[in-house]
């Protein structure tokens, strides 16, 4: 029996029974004892308000000590611009209070947000805890974020990719224009300083546009003679310079 009672950490290699474990005993065997049911599981638990404040009253020679509620976790889910460029959501708390819950510019899935005060309840007085909200960032259709980077794929014509020109641009910050140098292909990157992720207390990432040279919906006859022409004057095969042959 000693030997059980040591493995299980209620006395020490002396056999004297540990200080905690003679709290819990004595308040077991108290006038409240019967909340206290461990071989039960928790039907007779109780309140869990009482029970706390009682032991602390107990352990504490019968003061009432304030005691702090504990913090609470939520989850939210926030709009990818929303969250890259900061935003304020309306939310409503379990206990029916709206907050207006601000999300700083550059968040982003995992940002965790305090709100002081709107945990649960103290005891005895003491305050409440803290509303802790963990941030989702739903994904978007037209920006990809890396890091502070911004990432953004653009389909230009045939046209727009031979002889170059100026398009516009969708950034997280609005559309701007861009020059496109003549001569672009698919997968060239041009990129647009300063016009990433702007976070409080770093310098702004920059926007990478990849390009994507499309067809038309429908090749006419004058593009299709066009370019047989064009083929039989040139004859250029860009498998041969990829792969190093004159």
């Amino acid at each position: 029996e000693q030997r059980a009672r040591y493995d299980r950490g209620e006395i020490d290699a002396s056999g004297a029974e540990r200080p905690e474990q003679q709290f819990y005993r004595h308040y077991a065997e108290g006038d409240r004892g019967a909340r206290y049911h461990s071989s039960a599981g928790y039907e007779d638990f109780g309140d869990a308000s009482d029970l706390f404040a009682d032991l602390f009253r107990r352990r504490h020679g019968g003061e009432s000590v304030p005691i702090r509620g504990h913090d609470a976790s939520y989850h939210l889910e926030v709009a990818f611009l929303d969250a890259v460029r900061g935003a304020k959501r309306r939310i409503t708390m379990p206990d029916g209070t709206v907050l207006d819950l601000a999300i700083p510019a550059g968040a982003r899935t995992g940002t965790r947000l305090r709100l002081k005060g709107k945990g649960a309840a103290g005891f005895n007085g003491g305050p409440p805890g803290d509303a802790l909200v963990e941030l989702s960032v739903a994904p978007d259709p037209v920006f990809r974020r890396d890091g502070d980077d911004i990432e953004v794929e653009l389909p230009i014509s045939i046209d727009e990719a031979v002889l170059g020109g100026r398009i516009e641009v969708p950034t997280v910050s609005g559309r701007v224009t861009m020059k496109v140098p003549p001569g672009s292909s698919s997968g060239d990157v041009l990129r647009l300083k300063g016009k990433g992720v702007a976070a409080p207390g770093r310098p702004a990432g920059n926007q990478h546009v990849v390009l994507k040279v499309v067809m038309p919906d429908r090749i006419d006859d004058e593009l299709k003679e066009f370019m047989e022409g064009w083929r039989g004057r040139h004859g250029y095969d860009p498998r041969r310079k990829k792969a190093g042959k004159p």
